[in-house]
């Protein structure tokens, strides 16, 4: 299920930001929330902030948010999103990812992406390995975003990266693998999106998650009309959410035993029975990837949330100015 307002840098930050209505929005192809689909825009979180000592001219340039939060555990599949207030000229994106430095406790090869001109993702060429420390350093003090505004701060976010969770969903199959390490775990039963309403195919790492979320169909646009097949007005458990256009993992009412008997699809969600949802909602995190094949729908767009592992290694470098490096130690 999802969300409907706002731009991508507010909205993607943790659970306990998180508050108005959702739901499951299986139709349209937009990504970042803006597209015919479902989103909604939490609060934001501070960064870490250290003053400069000296005030260049011009107004200053700010970072909307840093994900992940400092002192958090995330998954394998977790990107660095760094947003900005405003836009940064093309011309300007090679020295400002020269400015924010990546650090880890092992080497990880990776490379800065834009998407679009204030959203700037750092992703590893492949998972981050179980255990690795990282800490970015943004330090834009003095550097110029190349419309006419000069940093004037330094943010720090420091994160650890946790066991190796991994979700598989065959929406053919009816099934959801998760592992652990490399170990299976439980294969869960699942129904995922319906014709009208597919569910995205690809690799999405959890934004975040909600042990309740209000989820409503009118909106997201698919129907305000009471009586309609396709209205819904739910407030509903264990909810894993995994793109900013608005799929979630969850347990629906309306689709209490999913599985092949029951074959009922969802609105592009993924359904879990009740006690299946509690579980999963307990195992994951944000950042632990969530692979889903089988739909016909496309793969989410790299930046519907946290999708950046679908973009091939060749396609995430088009998008960097400086190209691929290997962190620095930590």
């Amino acid at each position: 299920m999802g969300r409907r307002k706002g731009g991508i840098g507010i909205a993607l930050v943790t659970v306990a930001m998180l508050m108005g209505s959702s739901a499951c929005g299986g139709g349209g192809s937009g990504s970042g929330g803006s597209g015919g689909d479902d989103a909604k825009a939490p609060g934001k979180p501070s960064a870490s902030a250290s003053p400069s000592p000296t005030k260049p001219a011009g107004p200053p340039m700010l970072l909307e948010t840093i994900t992940p939060q400092s002192d958090t555990t995330v998954g394998v599949a977790m990107p660095i999103s760094v947003v900005f207030t405003n836009p940064v000229a093309a011309k300007a994106r090679a020295t400002v990812e020269k400015h924010m430095k990546v650090s880890a406790s092992q080497p990880v090869a990776g490379a800065w992406h834009w998407f679009g001109d204030k959203r700037a993702d750092w992703r590893p060429k492949e998972y981050w390995p179980s255990g690795t420390k990282v800490k970015v350093d943004v330090d834009v003090r003095g550097v110029s975003n190349g419309n006419g505004r000069y940093g004037v701060r330094a943010y720090t976010h420091s994160f650890q990266i946790g066991d190796d969770v991994r979700a598989d969903v065959s929406v053919t199959g009816h099934t959801m693998k998760v592992t652990r390490n490399d170990k299976p775990v439980r294969t869960l039963s699942i129904n995922a999106g319906s014709s009208q309403y597919p569910t995205w195919n690809g690799t999405m790492a959890v934004i975040d998650k909600e042990k309740e979320v209000h989820m409503t169909s009118c909106s997201v646009g698919i129907s305000c009309t009471k009586g309609d097949p396709n209205y819904y007005d739910l407030k509903l458990p264990w909810d894993v959410h995994l793109t900013q256009s608005g799929t979630y993992v969850h347990y629906s009412t309306g689709d209490p035993n999913p599985g092949s008997g029951s074959a009922r699809g969802s609105h592009g969600c993924v359904h879990l029975s009740k006690s299946d949802a509690e579980w999963f909602y307990g195992q994951v995190k944000q950042g632990d990837p969530v692979t889903i094949t089988g739909s016909p729908r496309a793969k989410a767009p790299a930046d519907n949330g946290y999708a950046s592992f679908n973009l091939s290694w060749s396609q995430w470098l088009a998008g960097s100015s400086t190209g691929e490096s290997t962190t620095a130690a930590l």
